[in-house]
């Protein structure tokens, strides 16, 4: 018998954060989508870390790891 339960999951869309990553990513609209407003606002400061952490952020959307600002995992 297994006792693990499932991760829990938020309201926010695994698609729309993926979308929003790739064709505004560079602006951190992803970011502020799923309630990480501080990181937001670095992104745009920083044209998303001149791409480097636009690109890691879309890697970590896609595999399923990145997180809501409550640390819920977005629903597929």
């Amino acid at each position: 018998m297994s006792t693990s339960a499932a991760p829990a999951v938020g309201e926010k869309s695994w698609l729309a954060a993926l979308l929003l990553c790739l064709f505004l990513g560079t602006i951190g609209v992803h970011r502020f989508y799923v309630g990480k407003v501080g990181t937001g606002i670095l992104m745009i400061i920083t044209f998303g870390g001149f791409g480097i952490w636009t690109l890691i952020d879309l890697i970590v959307i896609a595999v399923g790891k990145f997180t809501d600002k409550q640390g819920l995992a977005l629903a597929r």
